[in-house]
């Protein structure tokens, strides 16, 4: 509960910052900057060196690259059907494809599966969602914000993404025991990530931009919380046959909110921030009427 908490309040901090003009307009581009080389590299230490892979968790881990993937097709499709710009579809493939399995999904499922299951959130996040946004993440925003690109500037894109490095860093070093002191120094890093990353979009939400986005604002959100997990419960329940709680807590955090670190990556690369940070500022609170539906449904797997 007390994440939730927090999540509410940097995000209205930032809403008042805003709106108070007490902090200049560029402030999101400098907390955007701290979160990517400082935050996220922390916290990918972090957490892969604690990582134990388990074969059983495959399923879990490969969720959030299925999930990437078809929003991948599901808006280069229908964006070009519908029109859409470059810059809104590539900020749709970011964050109508990539779930809030850490901040948001851990709370969730300790809420409605206990914390015996927050090792299968664990994984989601760090094998799933973060890695996905570190290589394929990486990719797209570069393709979609600077349009033509070689081979060899979008792979020494993705080298140069310091969260990336810290990735490969973090599996190099996952033999090697880390001291309290770096244990400590790496989550106190690591938890400036949510304060400054909703405090950024909050700066940056404009509710009066929703008439304009309406559209992919709508198309955004019914993949991330509709579409997109009802696809993975087809392919995981209903061909693959998967059953169980583990499968259960996978499917749930396939269906969590869009994640904030994509959003702040999208912004970083231009990709229409309006939309972003409406995906986030509303997909985040909506996503507390869809999850319990979710939960009732996957009750049954």
């Amino acid at each position: 509960m007390s994440n939730i908490i927090l999540l509410i309040v940097c995000f209205s901090v930032g809403i008042v910052l805003q709106r108070t003009g007490r902090f200049p307009a560029a402030t999101p581009a400098a907390l955007n900057g701290f979160v990517i080389h400082v935050s996220l590299p922390a916290l990918a230490l972090l957490h892969i060196h604690r990582l134990h892979i388990d074969h059983s968790l495959l399923f879990t881990a490969a969720m959030a690259w299925l999930l990437f993937g078809a929003g991948f097709l599901f808006f280069r499709t229908v964006g070009r059907l519908l029109g859409l710009q470059s810059g809104t579809i590539g900020a749709l493939m970011l964050v109508g494809g990539l779930g809030n399995t850490s901040f948001v999904g851990l709370p969730m499922i300790e809420a409605y599966y206990g914390k015996e299951f927050l090792g299968v959130g664990l994984i989601a996040d760090q094998l799933g969602s973060f890695l996905v946004l570190s290589t394929l993440g990486i990719v797209v925003a570069t393709v979609y914000s600077a349009g033509d690109i070689s081979s060899r500037q979008m792979v020494r894109k993705v080298i140069l993404f310091p969260p990336f490095q810290a990735l490969v860093i973090s599996f190099l070093l996952i033999p090697v025991p880390f001291p309290d002191w770096l244990v400590t120094v790496l989550q106190k890093l690591g938890d400036t990530l949510t304060p400054l990353a909703l405090a950024s979009v909050g700066f940056q939400l404009r509710l009066s931009h929703i008439s304009g986005e309406l559209k992919p604002l709508g198309l955004g959100l019914l993949y991330k919380l509709v579409i997109g997990p009802a696809l993975l419960t087809l392919l995981f329940v209903g061909v693959l046959g998967g059953s169980g709680e583990v499968m259960q807590v996978t499917l749930f955090e396939a269906a969590m909110a869009p994640m904030i670190t994509a959003g702040i990556i999208a912004v970083d690369h231009d990709l229409n921030p309006p939309l972003v940070t409406l995906m986030l500022g509303i997909g985040i609170p909506l996503s507390f009427l869809t999850l319990p539906v979710w939960w009732w449904l996957l009750r049954g797997v």
